[in-house]
């Protein structure tokens, strides 16, 4: 049985890798920041050496898109310079280390699914940053470090897109929602299911996608949330991206292709929208009183 370490342990995806866990038997440490704060380089190899995990799982991040752009050396020093010493521990102590990257790595002007080894190219801050952190983890962890890149979460905890439109289709509430980024909504739970699939059996080395098959835009997921709603899915009204006043640009094309998985003997993804119907009641179980929030 491995020894797991999940950094990040309080996010959306920390706190589903560790339920999992949790309910398959697996041994593991859930760590929040408060718990680790990653960019503690000494802190962080301590913990290592002192834990001695087989797998580490880091879910740690700097995710706030429109604050990077301001902001960038601050989610560098998360996404990238802390990663990197994360990595450099992970191959002291014998680690090997499963790291959370993003769509936002691609120049999201595609017009078919991105390959795992598709050149990059991100036109953000965030985008930069967790590039950076990708290329840290492949360099120094060649055999042993595996970036898993996944795009569109929603879940349980936290705010997310998925809760958002459930409750405004709970309200009956009329929402004007982009028609012109496409991708694949993914939830939380398939992610983790993904990680400990990747942490078992021999390491496997380089970039995997972790998201859900087929493809919408996010007004066809507002339309098929409401309609799990039993709302109106017309409700939903289409825009496009001109209207949105934000810092950072949103990728037009977010679709990753999935072909690791078949190489690496694993299953491929299910159907977003399958995916979507199977999690919607768990995922808005605890909807009352939920933030909203945008991409």
């Amino acid at each position: 049985m491995n020894r797991w370490l999940i950094t990040g342990a309080s996010g959306m995806l920390g706190r589903e890798v560790g339920r999992l866990l949790a309910a398959e038997g697996e041994c593991a440490l859930p760590l929040d920041r408060a718990s680790l704060d990653l960019t503690d380089t000494r802190a962080v190899e301590a913990a290592l050496l002192r834990v001695r995990p087989a797998v580490v799982v880091n879910c740690a991040a700097y995710t706030d898109v429109d604050g990077a752009e301001s902001h960038e050396e601050q989610a560098r020093r998360i996404n990238a310079d802390a990663v990197h010493g994360l990595a450099r521990a992970c191959a002291r102590s014998g680690a090997r280390l499963l790291h959370l990257s993003t769509d936002y790595v691609f120049a999201g002007d595609a017009t078919t699914p991105y390959t795992e080894g598709a050149p990059t190219g991100p036109h953000t801050a965030y985008g930069r940053s967790k590039l950076a952190g990708e290329q840290a983890v492949l360099a120094e962890l060649p055999h042993t470090g595996t970036v898993v890149r996944t795009a569109w979460l929603y879940g349980a905890h936290g705010r997310n897109f998925v809760r958002t439109m459930a409750g405004r289709a709970a309200r009956g509430a009329t929402v004007n929602v982009v028609d012109d980024q496409s991708g694949q909504p993914t939830p939380a739970r398939d992610v983790a299911g993904r990680l400990l699939a990747l942490g078992r059996g021999p390491a496997r080395p380089g970039v995997f996608h972790a998201t859900t098959g087929g493809l919408t835009t996010w007004y066809g997921l507002a339309r098929e949330v409401y309609r799990l709603a039993g709302a109106d899915p017309d409700l939903v009204r289409p825009t496009d991206s001109t209207t949105l006043d934000r810092p950072a640009r949103r990728p037009a094309w977010s679709v990753l292709g999935h072909d690791r998985w078949a190489a690496a003997g694993l299953p491929a993804p299910r159907h977003w929208r399958d995916a979507l119907a199977a999690e919607y009641a768990a995922v808005t179980a605890t909807l009352e009183g939920a933030a909203s929030c945008a991409r």
